[in-house]
């Protein structure tokens, strides 16, 4: 069945969002238009200045509507301290924990050759000339455990690897409060190969 344009075209542009479907398309834009018309309203006003407004920050290309966000501004971060991640939830997630005090290099996403996202793609260039051309000390890799988030892990050592920097991975393993026996088996050999000494 097929509603007025209007409407198909609303259901059409929320199936854009992550793991909506058709349905979900459809009982999202019928909520808006029955039942809450001024969050609607609201929700199309913030959409269309994000839109137009964010950007990527000139250092890090963290999403933020400043040149520079507001970790990269702020005099308080270890300049030497760079984080590599795939994305800037990931900046949100590292920073909520509160123990990370540098800054960060956001690569929006991963190498993978099948996707066509090789080392431009995900500004590994322009990675490469930020540490070349700054004082850093070390340079934290915080891609995902994943086949792909590896990969762009060893790539970028491999390409850093000449310069006079220490080059980190964070640790992946077994999750604080989980146990072994429910644990797979790829997230128990990386905590083995990962132990260190008490």
């Amino acid at each position: 069945m097929s509603f007025s344009p209007l409407i198909d075209q609303l259901i059409g542009a929320l199936r854009v969002l992550p793991g909506v479907g058709a349905k979900s398309a459809q009982r999202m834009a019928f909520q808006l238009l029955e039942r809450d018309r001024s969050g609607a309203l609201k929700l199309a006003q913030s959409l269309s200045e994000a839109m137009e407004r964010v950007g990527h920050c000139r250092r890090c290309r963290t999403l933020t509507e400043l040149d520079e966000c507001k970790i990269c501004s702020s005099e308080r971060r270890d300049e030497s301290l760079i984080c590599v991640v795939e994305t800037p939830a990931d900046v949100l997630a590292i920073e909520q924990t509160g123990s990370f005090r540098g800054r960060y290099y956001v690569l929006h996403g991963h190498l993978s050759p099948i996707d066509g996202l090789g080392p431009e793609e995900v500004g590994i260039p322009q990675l490469l000339e930020l540490v070349q051309h700054s004082d850093i000390s070390e340079l934290v890799i915080a891609t995902n455990p994943t086949v792909e988030g590896e990969a762009t892990a060893h790539y970028i050592f491999e390409q850093v690897r000449p310069l006079a920097i220490t080059v980190t991975r964070i640790a992946h393993g077994v999750p604080l409060g989980g146990e072994l026996e429910y644990v797979d088996g790829g997230t128990l050999a990386h905590a083995f190969a990962g132990r260190k000494q008490l």
